[in-house]
């Protein structure tokens, strides 16, 4: 599985990891207190597009792993 993510040492994907997360956790936040369907609409699609970007990741951590 090639990916723009294979330069990343271990650490780094793992902070980068934290990072998406924390992001989600914060957009799930804003979510909760947005008001508008305008809003609402393009907080789901950032966290749809964090999430996709999470799951990348983490399929490669997991690979890196099995090795």
């Amino acid at each position: 599985m090639s990916s723009d993510y294979d330069y990343l040492s271990t650490d780094q994907l793992n902070d980068r990891i934290a990072i998406l997360e924390d992001n989600i956790r914060q957009l799930i936040e804003q979510a909760a207190a947005a008001s508008g369907e305008q809003n609402e609409s393009r907080i789901a699609d950032r966290i749809n597009q964090q999430n996709d970007e999470l799951d990348r990741l983490i399929k490669i951590r997991e690979s890196r792993q099995k090795k």
